[in-house]
């Protein structure tokens, strides 16, 4: 109580109203954004090989079709972060034309000009609005490209869209009361495996009758569903109340609340956290991390000051560097298993193949790119994600975020540590399968725990920045997965995962805080 007023906070307003059906819709679109991302993502299986057969590529000029998506996420995700910490998850393009008219008439001068494009990128790349449309536009435009680098750079810019997906990520969690939040964030990565096997059965119907562009095209279509429920959605209430806009969080709540048939807390909102003193812990970076003073109002009214530089030094500041770097790692360690792992399901048995028998190696490669079997193989192994979903919603708020992902990290190296030697291609399947499960669990936690831990003032952009670094580890993989493996370094390469595991694992159980349960913080708080 406040003056004799009483008040309520973000997410006591959200805790009262449960999940319902305005919950349902932003899961829903949030979803379709998931769906559209593993679509794009999965379709590079399909297609690399389709384009080569036609244009005559090498397998150098084949592999880049993959890699500057890679790339193109690289740039996304720390960009879109950025963006959406400054101007909101969801704002559209109110200020993009006026910008071009501005540029128009002063880019004559050169400091102006750079200031411009800017500015530009800040006002008109902002939320997921502009995700999806260069997405979507990018995506379809794919379809068509005449020659190899018109494809290549339109799959850069595909790459940059999907960069944007964990602002969605983040978007979503701010709705979700506290309570059962992990087991909500485990059904919004469901979507992930939603997607891999609509694309997959996509490929199946698609690519042997009608070839590689109309699978590009149709991949394309849920980004621009996306565009058009964009109008019915509302910006976080949490990040309105960060940047000091209380009458339109109120607002927002206030229309949650009629569409859920409930009622809000009676009183004023108020932007800070009551925390009590049992809630923190002993960790002194818990303390600082969840401490928020509800007379902070520094950044109200105003835009926010992060922006490139001094994001980063955000999330390095000394209430954050440890939990930002063991983040960066763990991203890094997943990324490069779960992206190994698929690869691994095709190669180490084609790799078996090749060292087993000196002869006929070219044959036996060129029968693998054309197998008959390959979307059949990919749609099966899609479905092998679904337990791993399982049992991430069955243990991330049982056991918690840490143990959940520690425990299927060692979990993992058990599975994969017979493939050190040669094995069976049933055995091999059924190694992988387990692994795979597990990587998929801690991987799913890891997308829950990942926006907890920072609060909404740079939540996009720690994520975003985390997920970058990512990428390093979609990049580094198939030099394990495919370039030992096809070299009879098998050893060798599942040794690299076992460490990988391994390391992954040490770092998670060092993390900070655990957050199951625990009220998401505002502001940054001093060091």
């Amino acid at each position: 109580m406040e003056d004799g007023v009483s008040t309520y906070t973000v997410d006591e307003a959200l805790v009262s109203m449960g999940f319902g059906k305005f919950h349902a819709f932003v899961l829903a679109y949030s979803g379709m954004a998931k769906i559209s991302e593993a679509m794009e993502m999965m379709l590079l299986s399909f297609v690399g090989q389709s384009v080569q057969a036609e244009w005559g590529l090498s397998a150098h000029e084949e592999s880049l079709i993959t890699s500057v998506v890679f790339v193109g996420m690289l740039v996304g995700a720390y960009a879109w972060g950025i963006v959406s910490d400054n101007y909101g998850r969801r704002q559209g393009l109110p200020h993009f034309f006026h910008s071009l008219l501005e540029f128009d008439y002063e880019c004559s001068n050169p400091s102006i000009f750079f200031e411009t494009l800017w500015s530009v990128a800040h006002c008109s790349m902002v939320g997921f609005n502009f995700t999806a449309i260069v997405t979507g536009g990018a995506g379809l435009l794919s379809a068509f490209a005449p020659n190899y680098l018109s494809l290549i750079v339109l799959r850069f810019m595909v790459g940059v869209g999907l960069g944007g997906g964990p602002v969605l990520g983040s978007w979503f969690l701010e709705f979700i009361p506290a309570p059962n939040r992990g087991t909500w964030m485990v059904m919004f990565s469901a979507f992930w495996t939603v997607g891999t096997i609509m694309e997959a059965s996509l490929a199946w119907a698609v690519m042997p009758a009608f070839g590689w562009r109309w699978l590009l095209a149709l991949s394309s279509l849920p980004s621009f569903a996306l565009l058009l429920f964009y109008p019915v959605t509302l910006e976080s209430p949490r990040y309105l109340c960060m940047k000091g806009r209380i009458a339109e969080a109120v607002h927002v709540l206030e229309t949650m609340s009629r569409v859920n048939c409930v009622s809000l807390p009676s009183g004023r909102l108020v932007s800070g956290h009551r925390v009590e003193l049992h809630d923190i812990g002993d960790s002194s970076e818990t303390a600082q991390l969840v401490t928020s003073n509800k007379n902070n109002t520094a950044d109200r009214g105003s835009k926010s000051e992060i922006g490139g530089l001094s994001a980063i030094l955000k999330l390095l500041s000394p209430n954050l560097i440890r939990s930002t770097l063991l983040l960066w790692t763990v991203f890094l360690g997943h990324a490069f298993l779960y992206y190994g792992l698929v690869l691994l399901t095709s190669e180490l048995n084609h790799g078996n193949r090749i060292c087993g028998s000196e002869e006929g190696a070219e044959v036996t490669t060129t029968a693998h790119i054309h197998d008959e079997n390959l979307y059949r193989n990919v749609f099966i192994t899609s479905f092998g994600e679904v337990p791993g979903l399982l049992l991430s919603a069955a243990i991330v708020d049982k056991i918690g975020r840490k143990l959940s992902m520690s425990s299927m990290l060692y979990i993992s190296c058990l599975c994969i540590s017979p493939l050190m030697f040669a094995q069976t291609e049933s055995l091999t399947t059924v190694f992988l399968f387990c692994a795979r499960v597990c990587i998929s669990a801690s991987f799913t936690v890891l997308h829950i725990y990942a926006p907890e831990i920072y609060p909404t003032a740079v939540r996009a952009t720690g994520v975003g920045f985390a997920s970058s670094i990512a990428r390093f580890g979609g990049i580094l993989c198939p030099l394990v997965a495919v370039g030992l493996v096809h070299a009879c370094h098998q050893m060798a390469a599942i040794l690299i995962f076992i460490t990988v595991m391994l390391a992954s694992g040490i770092a998670v159980s060092y993390f900070p805080l655990e957050t199951s349960g625990r009220k998401l913080s505002d502001h940054v708080a001093a060091a």
